[in-house]
């Protein structure tokens, strides 16, 4: 990564949420080596922007997504009413998908309507902007295996053309029915950040970024502490990003694709010169 090639962007907020790393503060310990994880395993979160009888009935994709979104919010101090966003999830909201097709094979007249408007790719999204009063403009990505990195590179993209901030939100839960060898994923993840065009009080991190041509194929990295907690998410390729951001520095290359990588080196805001 050249100075000429590379481009910054700023880290505001950040959240976490997995059931046994309910929280960044928690991750962030567990991921840099410095604790071990909580034994207690939580179901799924709870989100409190969300009114109490549409928190019961929420999918665990949208009250996962809309967890980490408060949070990020909430880190960066900032109102989400006027926050662009960026979701991704590689596989949406695998239970209501199982659910959706048993019920139309076997009985298609009892498909529930409540059902079939949570199983859209942008429900979470959806959810999100009517819960927080967001009228800003939010973008769903879905990259089968490359999601996180796909999404993460939207952002970047639309704060470095728009200037200000955006939320960034990626998420996947538990693969079930016919499909769960195929659309493989275990357990719940949940990750967000803001992200910022410019420095500012509220900077937590920089991000130095480039991308380039390059085989995804042999990419390795060195697995972040206790990390067969969460590698069986398939939001799991996040994992690398956070754990840096966990310890304050690190260069990390996420797969855009089959042939094209995202470099990224992260510099804690505390050691960035005035």
């Amino acid at each position: 990564m050249t100075a000429a090639d590379t481009r910054q962007v700023y880290v505001e907020g950040i959240s976490f949420w997995a059931p046994r790393l309910p929280g960044w503060e928690i991750a962030a310990a567990v991921l840099a080596g410095n604790a071990e994880p909580p034994a207690v395993t939580l179901r799924r979160p709870s989100p409190a922007i969300l009114p109490s009888a549409e928190r019961r009935r929420a999918p665990d994709s949208v009250a996962l997504a809309i967890e980490v979104a408060a949070r990020a919010c909430g880190a960066a101090a900032l109102d989400p009413r006027g926050l662009p966003s960026v979701f991704a999830t590689t596989h949406g909201d695998p239970v209501i998908t199982d659910y959706l097709c048993e019920t139309l094979v076997k009985t298609p007249l009892h498909t529930s309507p409540t059902k079939f408007h949570n199983s859209v790719h942008n429900a979470a999204a959806g959810y999100w902007c009517i819960a927080s009063g967001c009228h800003a403009p939010y973008t769903t990505v879905s990259v089968f295996g490359y999601s996180y990195a796909a999404g993460l590179l939207e952002t970047i993209m639309q704060v470095g053309s728009d200037g200000g901030s955006a939320l960034y939100v990626a998420y996947d839960i538990e693969s079930c029915g016919p499909l769960a060898p195929f659309a493989v994923s275990r357990g719940l993840l949940g990750v967000g950040l803001v992200i910022a065009s410019n420095r500012s009080a509220r900077t937590v991190a920089r991000l130095s970024w480039s991308f380039r041509s390059g085989g995804s194929e042999g990419l390795t990295q060195a697995k972040p502490a206790n990390a067969s907690l969460l590698e069986g998410n398939a939001m799991a390729p996040c994992l690398p990003l956070f754990e840096a951001l966990a310890r304050g520095a690190g260069p990390v290359t996420l797969a855009l694709g089959p042939r094209m990588l995202l470099d990224i080196v992260v510099q804690d805001a505390r050691t960035l010169p005035p």
